[in-house]
């Protein structure tokens, strides 16, 4: 009796905790093994009954995975013969279908993919995934201090019998409970002045920052932006064909007297108070006054992010610039991924009050409200006091985290580096010592080569850059991780450390 080698299957595996069936992993890796060559046509496939026993599974999942390679063409089946691979497979119709019908001494290539202007500029911003979790990341969470057995408490407990309502579309402004949370906390802990009615739950602060882009601003309108600052704010107002006038930030923050000069006109600022990014300045009480005078006096918005407001380690915490607004023209822009986790992707917009009919109106045309799947258990994780709570820990955490990651670079990269302390956030920006000549671009590219996550300054600003650094991120990572960090950091940027040491 002739047997049939399986050596072409031998690295044919059926993973048990991938989620995907186990059929069709064994149709995919055989299909694979086909159109790769390695199972020739005409070559008999073992038999179901032994390839399910040599893979520890049933013999229905081979059967299953089988009879779909055999109605796609992909082996042929005959009595008293078994399962071969195709003679002619469908790729290989497909590939003499083209080529007949191309004309002799045309080119088959494929035509170049067009884009738009805005695709190719906002290409041009992108940093780094959000997914790098190297270290240094900016803004990255202690996810493995974060209580997961009490958030799928709640989750199980609120979705193994949800009620009608939480399965339903939801309404556009988002889950109820939770937009009640949100007003409480942010007025206990930022002094934000708002109704329940005026938070609008995002799918992150992104969204957030998008959709109060298409809400205000038209083609051309003028914005002033912190000069350095974030690109996402820089993508959500180019993505509207907004003009955008990059304000010089100092020590009191951006420069509103500069705005009044370059733009009078301007429709809304763009602004990081209570933490600038990327620099860490806190803007200062006369500064505020004067951007909501500027608002007051035009009629211009203000939309302040306040995306790490929650990690102050020194001094009382700064109330937000909404809570200053007496004319109702701040709209304030908060995120929960950078206190619990990146994957939660939930954020919030508040709102003033002429602008929750339009808002909402726009949204239901270009977006749903977000997914009702965690807005419920953010809800009751806010309400049953687990969220401050998880504030009150990493907020102790991260201060030490700060002076651990200070502490390694004046012991291991003194002379080289160096940083200042800072009363808040979730990054530092590093400067490089008098005599290092080197750019911040070439010193990030070379920690990159380190798998080091080490964003260039220079890389914030719009057009020539005032001054170079690094921004690194110290939170999401332990005490053991940033001291190595930091020395694999010192030996990427200056490989002659080593050997002088």
């Amino acid at each position: 009796m002739a047997r049939t080698s399986k050596a072409p299957l031998l690295s044919i595996a059926v993973e048990r905790d991938t989620g995907e069936p186990a059929y069709r992993q064994l149709y995919d890796q055989v299909r694979a093994a086909i159109l790769e060559g390695r199972l020739k046509p005409g070559r008999r496939l073992p038999s179901s009954r032994g390839l399910a026993k040599d893979l520890g599974v049933s013999r229905n999942t081979v059967l299953t995975a089988f009879e779909m390679l055999l109605h796609e063409g992909y082996t042929e089946s005959g009595i008293g013969s078994g399962t071969r691979v195709s003679a002619v497979l469908p790729e290989a119709l497909l590939s003499a279908r083209d080529s007949a019908q191309t004309p002799v001494g045309q080119s088959t290539a494929v035509p170049s993919t067009k884009i738009s202007r805005l695709a190719t500029n906002l290409d041009s911003m992108r940093q780094r995934s959000r997914t790098d979790q190297r270290t240094f990341r900016p803004g990255l969470p202690a996810v493995e201090h974060f209580p997961w057995n009490v958030w799928g408490r709640l989750a199980g407990r609120l979705w193994r019998h949800p009620p009608p309502g939480q399965i339903g579309g939801g309404d556009l402004g988002g889950y109820a409970p939770l937009r009640e949370a949100i007003a409480a906390h942010v007025a206990a802990v930022r002094g934000v002045r708002c109704r329940p009615e005026q938070v609008m739950v995002t799918s992150g602060a992104q969204q957030g920052l998008d959709l109060v882009a298409r809400l205000l601003l038209n083609p051309a309108d003028r914005v002033w932006m912190e000069d350095p600052g974030y690109a996402g704010l820089r993508g959500a107002f180019t993505a509207v064909g907004a003009e955008i006038v990059p304000l010089s930030v100092d020590r009191e923050g951006m420069d509103i007297g500069q705005g009044r000069g370059r733009a009078p006109d301007a429709v809304l600022a763009a602004v990081t108070p209570s933490h600038q990014y990327p620099t860490g300045v806190t803007m200062s009480l006369a500064r505020r006054l004067e951007l909501l005078e500027w608002a007051r006096e035009t009629g211009g918005w203000i939309l302040e992010d306040d995306y790490d407001s929650e990690y102050r380690y020194a001094g009382k915490p700064l109330s937000a610039l909404q809570g200053l607004d007496d004319t109702g023209r701040v709209i304030y822009v908060g995120t929960f991924s950078k206190v619990m986790f990146p994957g939660l992707r939930l954020g919030y917009v508040i709102l003033p009050e002429p602008l929750i009919a339009p808002f909402l109106a726009m949204r239901a045309v270009l977006t749903d409200a977000p997914a009702l799947g965690l807005q419920p258990v953010l809800a009751a994780f806010m309400e049953d006091g687990h969220f401050a709570a998880h504030v009150r820990r990493t907020r102790a955490l991260y201060a030490a985290r700060q002076r651990c990651f200070l502490d390694a670079l004046a012991r291991d990269a003194g002379g080289l580096l160096v940083a200042e302390a800072d009363e808040a956030g979730m990054h530092l920006v590093v400067r490089f010592e008098n005599g290092l000549d080197i750019s911040d671009k070439d010193a990030a590219a070379r920690a990159d080569s380190a798998g080091i996550s080490a964003p260039a300054l220079s890389g914030y600003y719009f057009d020539q850059a005032d001054a170079e650094g690094l921004v690194l991120g110290y939170t999401g990572f332990a005490e053991t991780e940033i001291k190595a960090g930091v020395r694999r950091l010192a030996a990427a940027i200056d490989p002659d450390r080593i050997r002088r040491d």
